[in-house]
């Protein structure tokens, strides 16, 4: 992950704090994955998953993140 990742993810787990919900980034990282897969099973080519993916090979042909900025789905 890059640096600017690393601080979403914090900025993250602060926010589940501020909520009453206690977790490591690791945990976070691995529920994430967690609702996404469940989401490519359920919705397939339609999923949140595909269509990041899709539009960030399509748009820079490389992984869909930059700078810890998630391209928009839709």
């Amino acid at each position: 992950m890059s640096g600017s990742e690393l601080i979403d993810l914090e900025r993250a787990r602060l926010a589940l704090r501020s909520y009453g919900i206690s977790a490591d980034r690791g945990r976070i990282v691995r529920e994430a994955i967690m609702v996404l897969l469940a989401d490519l099973d359920a919705r397939g080519e339609d999923s949140l998953l595909a269509g990041r993916l899709r539009e960030g090979t399509l748009r820079t042909g490389i992984p869909c993140t930059t700078g810890g900025q998630w391209l928009e789905h839709g």
